[in-house]
């Protein structure tokens, strides 16, 4: 299904589960992944709740226009997809760059959310000089020539040794990505700085990193959890970058505390 957004971009969409009921949660995925990141978290939460997932801007089967591209465009477009779907709020989730665009929802549609969910995210990578390396990399060379960084950066040794489809799955999608919106993506994430609002955010948090998310390490962890009054932090021992897919039984509970 897709919705429309204030500047015309269509956004794919999927809702699931309780489709009809008030416990709503929102879930975002990571850089270059699709709505079908979230598949192992619908499937634990069919039974308790209507669980939407998005292909966000740029992504899967949304339109992928012109950059620059912004966080704060991404969450409007997810408020945008709210009022397309009549909802009035929810909890709100994401992972990695879901995270960011998560932080950015709640901090600019306060009144549409009631929990956010941050996993294996940050809200300041302070790297564009890096980011922009690595769209270039992709724009040069093609996406495969980051497939060996990705894989290992997003799962522990010994889940890729344990689930090769998973692993062989998100890679797919990966590869999958269309070169101009992937590098305008990494160039978002390179400029996301929501660290000076992060005392805005009113609602339950909770904050779930790897000890070997070498992509979004702990101390990007601790930085949420300090600016966030209330929140929650845990640090899942061996865990990398891709909790919802590695971990996803711990996952769906945090979203299960944040339902209510």
């Amino acid at each position: 299904m897709y919705a429309t957004t204030r500047d015309g971009a269509r956004i794919f969409y999927s809702l699931s589960g309780q489709t009809g009921s008030p416990r709503r949660v929102a879930l975002l995925h990571s850089l270059a992944m699709d709505h079908t990141f979230w598949a192992p978290i619908a499937e634990r939460l069919q039974n308790e709740a209507a669980v939407l997932t998005v292909d966000c801007r740029g992504h899967g089967r949304s339109d992928k226009p012109a950059g620059p591209y912004t966080v704060e465009q991404f969450a409007d477009d997810l408020a945008d997809l709210f009022q397309h779907l009549g909802w009035d709020k929810a909890v709100v989730a994401g992972a990695s760059m879901g995270g960011c665009v998560s932080l950015a929802f709640a901090i600019r549609h306060p009144q549409r959310v009631t929990g956010i969910g941050l996993f294996d995210t940050t809200a300041c990578y302070g790297a564009p000089a890096p980011w922009e390396e690595r769209a270039q990399k992709a724009l040069v060379e093609g996406l495969a020539s980051l497939t060996d960084f990705q894989q290992t950066r997003w799962f522990s040794d010994r889940f890729r040794a344990e689930n090769p489809g998973v692993v062989k799955a998100a890679l797919d999608v990966f590869l999958a990505n269309e070169l101009p919106a992937y590098a305008e993506t990494c160039r978002m994430l390179g400029a996301c700085d929501l660290r000076d609002k992060l005392g805005d955010i009113k609602v339950p948090a909770r904050i779930i990193v790897g000890s070997e998310d070498y992509a979004t390490p702990i101390p990007m962890a601790q930085t949420m959890h300090d600016g966030i009054a209330g929140s929650t932090m845990e640090i899942i021992e061996g865990a990398r970058h891709l909790s919802p897919l590695e971990i996803p039984d711990k996952i769906a509970d945090e979203l299960r505390i944040l339902l209510g």
